[in-house]
């Protein structure tokens, strides 16, 4: 079911909280990507210029000690004040009579960022206590961050019991896209999966091969996938326990008619690094000290083919070891395949997003989500806790 948004509440003069997802990367004290920041101003301006007091919540990394200031929410408090053009406040707390008072004395229109939320313990339990704390500064509740939509904390399920809660609008268009690439997608249908773990991807793997035409595998999982079908791949990554379930989906894929891609080649080096000294080998002939490092030129030119005739096309995880200059040639390729192919298309997951970005063809792509696990867990078939709490349209 489609979720109420903002526009489906009076939020004139009210005090509005919004979990945002502001886990940006900072190096040096600097903001290197402030995209998640753009991409949550659409809900953002619209409360303002409906006249409400808007109340920003959002965590940043996996803080170890209280307040510690690297994990501070600071320099996200500057970079969203340039964008939106207009003062922003950073309370000094999450919750408490200082942060409270503050909430209170928001004029409307006015902004105020709290600190990071997982600053306190209290918000991975989702704590009943501190939920109801988070409530108090607010009159309405409004989840915009999709990307942590899958985990139910105290600032993305917990609040949402006890204020008026709706959706803004990077969830709900989130919800919209991969609802419809599940449900209603032109065919052929093509998922690309990479990344380094098949435990990870088990699910998004059995929901997508009762949907999609085909499915193109890279990274560690492709590694466990050809284990399975009896290739050696000397020292390279794969799961050893993965291998049983990497051959039963084999055997699923060949009996729903689903065109299965692996790699025929690779590139192999004896150390995975900045500086490694690589070949090209085929997927029967990696040497027994040869590490697969990302997928080979015939694989790329193979994928590209089987992307050029697809009408809709999901990809998630990269197909090597992309940060790496040596082994990032694959993933940008298949980013590069994907933009070209005209089909409608959806890429979600961190390292899939910089080869997009990497490869300059963010602008070709139809659906960047903001979600990593989040957009797994959605193509998995699971229940989101972050969205299934809001009331439906």
């Amino acid at each position: 079911m489609a979720k109420k948004t903002v526009r489906d509440i009076d939020v004139r003069g009210k005090r509005v909280l919004v979990r945002v997802d502001f886990n940006v990367p900072i190096k040096d004290g600097a903001i290197t990507d402030d995209r998640r920041i753009r991409e949550a101003l659409p809900t953002i301006e619209y409360l303002l210029g409906e006249g409400a007091r808007v109340i920003l919540v959002s965590h940043l990394g996996r803080p170890k000690a209280p307040f510690a200031p690297e994990f501070s929410l600071a320099p996200v408090r500057a970079r969203l004040e340039e964008l939106l053009g207009r003062p922003v406040k950073l309370a000094p707390d999450v919750v408490g009579p200082e942060v409270e008072r503050m909430a209170e004395e928001l004029r409307p229109g006015e902004v105020l960022l709290l600190e990071n939320v997982r600053y306190y313990p209290e918000e991975t339990k989702n704590d009943p206590d501190f939920a109801a704390r988070l409530a108090r500064l607010a009159d309405v509740y409004v989840n915009d961050a999709f990307g942590t939509a899958h985990r139910a904390h105290a600032s993305t399920e917990g609040v949402a019991r006890l204020l008026p809660s709706v959706s803004g609008f990077l969830l709900a268009r989130e919800v919209e896209v991969l609802r419809h690439v599940l449900e209603q997608p032109e065919h052929p249908f093509v998922a690309i999966l990479g990344g380094a773990k098949i435990a990870d991807k088990i699910g998004v793997i059995e929901n997508l091969l009762k949907r999609v035409d085909a499915l193109l595998v890279g990274g560690g999982i492709a590694n466990t996938f050809l284990v399975a079908r009896g290739y050696e791949v000397g020292q390279s990554l794969y799961e050893p326990e993965g291998v049983e379930v990497a051959r039963r989906l084999l055997h699923e894929a060949e009996a729903r008619g689903v065109d299965l891609l692996l790699p025929v080649d690779a590139v192999v080096a004896t150390e995975i690094s900045e500086t490694a000294e690589t070949q090209v080998v085929p997927v029967d002939a990696v040497p027994a000290d040869g590490r697969i490092g990302d997928i080979g030129p015939r694989t790329r030119e193979l994928y590209r083919e089987r992307l050029q005739g697809a009408r809709t096309i999901v990809w998630n995880g990269p197909m090597g070891v992309f940060e790496l200059p040596p082994f990032a040639e694959g993933t940008i390729a298949v980013a590069r395949a994907v933009a070209e192919s005209g089909a409608y298309s959806v890429v979600g997951g961190g390292d899939s997003l910089a080869a997009v970005k990497l490869a300059g063809v963010e602008d070709k792509v139809s659906h960047l989500s903001t979600g990593g696990g989040a957009t797994l867990e959605f193509l998995e078939g699971k229940e989101l806790p972050g969205i299934a709490v809001l009331p439906d349209a």
